[in-house]
């Protein structure tokens, strides 16, 4: 058991995380998408504890965070042209790339695999943490594997409290939703993890980009996940969610005839369903806000213990398209289409 201590996102703060790093240790780590918990991508035995922190399996694979373009010699190699223009158009930034690895980053960072996911971010106090520790970090999302990401330092706190030494907290998270994952195949891109950066702003890149069946299925649990995210259920709060793909009539006829009282319903905005008998929580109008309120939402849901939640389907389209994979995980692909 550890006495988790909250830090400032100051240089002091930063100085004695990165300390603790050093030492094979991991700490709470602010970025622009949710906050990670960060250990020494190159250390099998600090990257182990990122796994007993979480309760997370040990074949879903690590992102590998970076602070500048340096840091990826050694890391990766046969890194492909289409990739560097990526980097070029979206780093720092909330872009992941699968590449494939070098030994250096042991097979417990990368699940197993033979690729390694690489991202810069574009958090000061992330890359101000990665350069005082002075090694690429692996960071996952720093909650308790399958809840819902933490966006806040408080959402890392009440899921890592006496499991990790320390948290920086650097406030709110800007993009709300993990990064955007991809793999390079030939001239083309495939869409593995919808993100900030959408499959549209990938086509500027590429002509072609493929978007992944397990973007919007289940990916099988024999299966190895090239990307986090992709196989086990995640970001689900206790409550049971069901989508319903519908227009505002449609959700609300649906609700007023089969949602009983003490349901909760996830709703764009309150005023959606007036005269609703149900408690409604507005998780927002555009997709940006969706993005930055959506886990907070899903941590408010077990708050105020919430048992069957029905939830308004959000966009499938650029942003949009990361709110739904997200959701649907929450949700364990129970939707209804109407």
């Amino acid at each position: 058991m550890y006495e988790t201590k909250m830090l400032a996102a100051d240089e002091a703060g930063i100085a004695e995380a990165a300390a603790l790093l050093r030492r094979g240790e991991v700490a709470g780590m602010p970025t622009e998408t949710v906050y990670g918990l960060a250990a020494d991508a190159l250390n099998s035995s600090a990257v182990e504890k990122i796994f007993i922190a979480k309760g997370r399996p040990q074949d879903n694979p690590l992102i590998v965070h970076i602070a500048d373009f340096g840091m990826l010699d050694g890391l990766v190699r046969d890194i492909p042209e289409l990739a560097y223009k990526c980097a070029e158009a979206f780093w720092p930034g909330p872009l992941t790339m699968i590449l494939p690895k070098t030994d250096r980053i042991p097979l417990t960072t990368s699940g197993g695999l033979d690729t390694v996911g690489i991202r810069m971010p574009s958090n000061k106090t992330a890359r101000a943490l990665i350069k005082a520790a002075g090694v690429p970090l692996a960071a996952p999302s720093a909650n308790l594997s399958g809840s819902p990401s933490p966006t806040k330092a408080a959402h890392v706190f009440s899921d890592m409290n006496g499991r990790i030494p320390c948290i920086i907290d650097d406030g709110s998270c800007a993009v709300g939703v993990e990064s955007t994952v991809i793999a390079f195949e030939g001239s083309a891109i495939r869409l593995l993890r919808p993100g900030f950066v959408s499959a549209d702003e990938l086509r500027e890149i590429s002509g072609e980009v493929i978007i992944d069946k397990g973007v919007t299925e289940a990916v099988a649990n024999d299966a190895k996940a090239a990307s986090p995210g992709m196989k086990y259920k995640h970001y689900a709060p206790k409550a049971e969610i069901t989508i319903i793909d519908a227009g505002t009539a449609a959700f609300i006829g649906y609700c007023s005839s089969k949602a009983a009282a003490d349901d909760v319903l996830m709703v764009f905005d309150e005023s959606e369903a007036q005269g609703l008998r149900q408690r409604c929580i507005a998780y927002g109008k555009t997709d940006e806000e969706q993005a930055r309120r959506l886990f907070d939402v899903l941590r408010q849901l077990d708050e105020i213990g919430a048992k069957k939640v029905y939830a308004r389907c959000p966009s499938k389209d650029g942003v949009g398209l990361a709110v739904y994979n997200r959701l649907l995980r929450a949700a364990a692909f129970r939707v209804i289409k109407l």
